[in-house]
């Protein structure tokens, strides 16, 4: 038999011993019960008296080497000589406590890949000898693909071919050939002979196995999951893996049909049909409902199956999204989904552990007959199994596997009632405590129904008219409800006008109660937002995980989660995920600054964080695609420098991104690649490369504006360029704007010596020498030109309003280049400093909090900087800590005087207040 090539693709789940295994392995006592209690195990040791000898030394390793070690030259014979010593090593070692669970399931499973691959390989060479399985594939789903065979399992690989690489006979045709090489591969494996058999193989999970073929083209099998397969393939696919044949060709399969499995966008609709999968389980189950005589552990109520479906409904859901989520093990992925907060960590533990138990009794069961059973049987065969699990009764064991199942069984219950959203209880929902009250109006009602006269494409289908039908009461007092019906009914048609297909929306919100109280707030409180979800739907999506309303974590956190790669995936498929991500905090944040979950300014770092990560994603993955074809250049890299806001950690929804690209090293270098370029252009283009990364719209849209005129000499001067010409200009050149732009200065790529680097270079230009009347005169002057031809766009402008945001920047920046004081890139910490200094009023923080909160809200809520509509002012006022609108507009008033009474103190000028 052929040294079969696998490539180790196992899963790995943490090994938890079960109850006992963490003793001293006990040879003696395993062996005993082996041949009191299981037949089969007794009549194994008989057959192999050499592997009996070396576990009755207590070398169990050595016996499962022995077991792998088989003299036959015939495929068949080898492969079942080795099913049998490895049934009887792993048996005896799993009684003795010294395999625990998941080595017993792993060696199980690799073994099913090796026989696998020797029954394609030697089916081929018997039509052509010598030729390499090449063409053919064997894919392992199921408890094979998860790595946790149980002792008796079947296998259910589904076969492909290649129609272009299949070896054959020259007059076979490939279909031909490759299904008489799969009838000898199940017939190699699955026969029983004297020697008894290697494992049932069981081919119906292939698409339409009634009637297709044992093995399938390539490209059927492509095109059936990509346009007509249903649910339950998409679950079986979340433990595929190739393991047999060809198996590089078996994972480009794997990889092309991941959209498939892996969906970006949720299909509702399939996860509604493999829940009801979950309920038919219980259905369909004929044995007790308890544990006890014929109970079945696997199918039995919470027994194995729910467990696997219980992670993989989870999975489904979130795994598109969140591809740590995609373990092919069970207790793999339940630890996952755990880790990030899709299911508590009390359930993973108590789930896992049930999970692991209950193999391990199934694994009882199927050791005493080589049965591939998994009911508990009655009578003295119950206490036969009990006695070699190690217990001394039948009702011991009866007792055990009801401790297991009753944890199961209580949170498969509860499965449909997980990731309910949770939203804050002063959050100002639209959608009222009692959302089919009576009161709405029957002009309201007939508009509504309207909807569905054939005029919207979204909804024509039988299927949208169903799906819409589910939710009309909660969107009908949602509108009802609303400050302005008839705006909120204009906002709801231009966002089914603009959707292609609503089923999969509407059946969103009817499986998402919490969610569709969002949308209403979303589209009849922020119309920045209303608009974003008429061109994008999917970002409803990043709404149903429990931590929805959470505040993103910090930038390594995000960097990894909008550049995390998976195979197969090229610069574009990077650039697309970095989109959708992105596109998906900034949207979460933003409900949550509706839904008054977080202070405004908490909300403005979050978005600050966001694009920081973004940043250094995009120049990650433009710097491997650049350094393809033109290599890098030794000794030097690109540096990103954030000003104004981004510089400062605190962002709006509307806010473009001040940047300044620099490298490090000096002009002389050259790239190593295959077309090489000098560092000045190098480093430029790169720029280039970086800022498309960011703003040209892909699949997935654009993310922000990127804004590089803050860089030496603005738009007339090179994109990027060296430190040293940096340092250059700012010392001979520099304009005072520039300088004060330089004090919100912070490095966001860059290594730690090249950030040290440019944080010297900066501050040895903030901290130079200045002539205060000069400086006075440039920043006053400054000021007025901007006041002239930047006024003030409406009364809650709290930027550019006389004695807003602006005049208190301008009023900071002043301060710290004069006296080098509050020398931070935030603002808020620099005015601490400076009040510190005694250079500012303690109460100019205060001032500086109320409007920038104002800022964050107003983007959202107040596009137009006028006075929204009662419910939004309300919700403003409040986000800026004031009890109504009225008291916001005293607030802001006072917050301004409260600027320029410092700036007659700081400049001696009064300031002329507008608004």
């Amino acid at each position: 038999m052929s040294a079969w090539r696998g490539k180790g693709k196992l899963a790995h789940p943490r090994r938890l011993a079960a109850e006992g295994q963490a003793m001293a392995a006990d040879w003696t006592s395993a062996l005993n019960r082996a041949r009191d209690h299981a037949p089969f195990l007794a009549r194994a040791l008989e057959r192999r008296p050499e592997l009996a000898e070396l576990m009755a030394s207590g070398d169990g390793e050595a016996a499962l080497r022995a077991a792998k070690q088989v003299r036959a030259t015939d495929v068949a014979s080898a492969l079942r000589q080795e099913r049998l010593g490895l049934a009887l090593v792993l048996a005896v070692g799993d009684l003795a406590g010294a395999f625990d669970l998941y080595k017993v399931m792993r060696e199980l499973s690799t073994f099913a890949d090796r026989a696998l691959h020797a029954a394609i390989e030697a089916a081929i060479r018997k039509r052509v000898p010598d030729a390499e399985p090449a063409g053919m594939i064997g894919l392992a789903l199921g408890k094979h693909g998860a790595g946790e065979l149980n002792y008796s399992s079947d296998i259910d690989p589904i076969l492909l071919y290649d129609p272009a690489t299949l070896p054959r006979r020259e007059r076979d045709e490939p279909g031909e050939a490759a299904q008489r090489y799969a009838r000898e591969t199940v017939r190699l494996l699955s026969e029983v002979t004297s020697e008894g058999y290697v494992f049932r193989v069981d081919l119906r999970l292939r698409p339409a196995s009634e009637v297709s073929p044992l093995a399938l083209p390539l490209d059927a099998a492509i095109t059936h999951y990509e346009s007509s397969a249903l649910a339950w393939e998409r679950a079986a696919f979340i433990r595929a893996r190739s393991c047999a044949g060809d198996i590089a060709a078996g994972e480009a399969f794997l990889d092309h049909i991941r959209p498939f499995v892996w969906r970006r966008n949720l299909d509702f609709g399939a996860i509604d049909e493999v829940r009801r999968l979950t309920h038919r389980i219980r259905e369909e189950q004929r044995g007790p409902a308890e544990p006890g005589p014929g109970y079945h552990l696997k199918l039995g109520r919470g027994g194995i199956r729910e467990v696997e479906f219980f992670a993989q409904t989870h999975q489904l859901i979130h795994g598109g999204r969140d591809p740590s989520l995609r373990g092919r093990g069970t207790r793999e992925a339940l630890d996952a989904l755990a880790a990030t907060g899709r299911i508590g960590e009390s359930d993973a533990r108590r789930l896992g552990d049930s999970y692991d138990g209950l193999r391990t009794i199934e694994h009882r069961l199927q050791m005493v007959g080589d049965q591939q059973t998994h009911s508990l049987p009655s009578g003295q065969a119950l206490d036969e199994v009990a006695r070699l699990h190690g217990l001394d009764t039948g009702a011991q064991l009866v007792e055990a596997v009801e401790t297991l199942a009753r944890p199961v069984a209580e949170r498969f219950d509860a499965l449909l009632d997980e990731d309910r959203i949770s939203v804050p209880r002063s959050a100002p929902h639209v959608l009222g405590e009692d959302s089919h009250a009576p009161g709405i109006a029957p002009e309201l009602v007939e508009r509504v129904a309207g909807w569905t006269s054939g005029k919207y494409q979204a909804l024509r289908s039988s299927a949208a008219l169903s799906a819409f039908d589910a939710i009309r009461p909660d969107l009908l007092a949602s509108i009802a409800a609303s400050p302005d019906p008839d705006a909120a009914v204009l906002r709801w048609e231009s966002l089914i006008a603009r959707l292609p297909s609503a089923v999969n929306l509407f059946r969103l919100l009817e499986a998402r109660p919490g969610l569709f109280a969002l949308l209403a707030d979303c589209l009849t409180l922020a119309p920045p937002l209303a608009d974003e979800l008429a061109r994008r739907p999917d970002l409803l999506d990043a709404l149903i995980d429990r931590t929805a309303l959470d505040l993103p974590g910090g930038v390594e956190e995000l960097a990894a989660k909008m550049g995390r790669r998976e195979r197969g995936d090229d610069y574009e498929m990077q650039l697309d995920r970095l989109r959708v991500v992105t596109g998906e905090e900034r949207f979460a944040l933003a409900v949550q600054l509706v839904e008054a979950a977080h202070d405004p300014l908490a909300i403005a770092a979050g978005l600050a964080r966001t694009a920081e990560a973004a940043l250094q994603v995009a120049v990650r993955a433009a710097e491997e695609e650049f350094a393809a074809k033109h290599g890098r250049i030794a000794g030097s890299e690109l540096v990103v420098l954030g000003l104004g806001r981004l510089g400062g950690g605190v962002l709006t929804h509307a806010s473009d991104l001040d940047i300044v690209y620099l490298f490090t090293g000096t002009h002389d270098g050259e790239s190593d690649g295959e077309r090489p370029l000098g560092a000045t252009l190098y480093f430029n283009r790169l720029a280039q490369r970086v800022t498309a990364a960011l703003s040209v719209p892909t699949a997935q849209g654009a993310l922000y504006e990127v804004d590089t005129r803050l860089r030496p000499q603005g738009n007339q001067g090179p994109l990027a360029v060296s430190v040293e010409s940096f340092a250059r200009y700012q010392r001979e050149d520099a304009w005072t704007w520039e300088h004060m732009a330089l004090t919100r200065a912070r490095v966001l790529v860059g290594s730690t010596g090249a950030r040290d680097e440019v944080d010297a270079v900066v501050r040895d230009i903030l901290c130079k020498r200045r002539d205060a009347d000069r400086l006075r005169g440039d920043v006053l002057k400054m000021r007025a030109e901007m006041a002239g031809h930047k006024p003030a766009k409406g009364p809650l402008d709290a930027k550019l309003l006389r004695g807003g945001l602006v005049d208190l920047e301008f009023l900071v920046h002043f301060l710290q280049l004069r006296d080098h004081e509050g020398l931070v890139p935030g603002l808020a910490q620099a005015i601490a400093e400076l009040a510190e200094a005694g250079l500012l009023p303690a109460g100019i923080a205060d001032a500086h909090g109320l409007m920038t909160r104002l800022l964050v809200g107003t983007r959202l809520l107040a596009p137009d900087l006028d006075r929204p509509d009662p419910a939004a002012a309300a919700l403003l006022a409040r986000q800026s800590g004031c009890d109504n609108y009225a008291d916001l507009l005293r607030s802001l008033g006072g917050a301004r005087e409260s600027v320029a009474a410092a700036w007659q103190d700081v400049f001696g000028e009064t300031l002329e207040m507008d608004g």
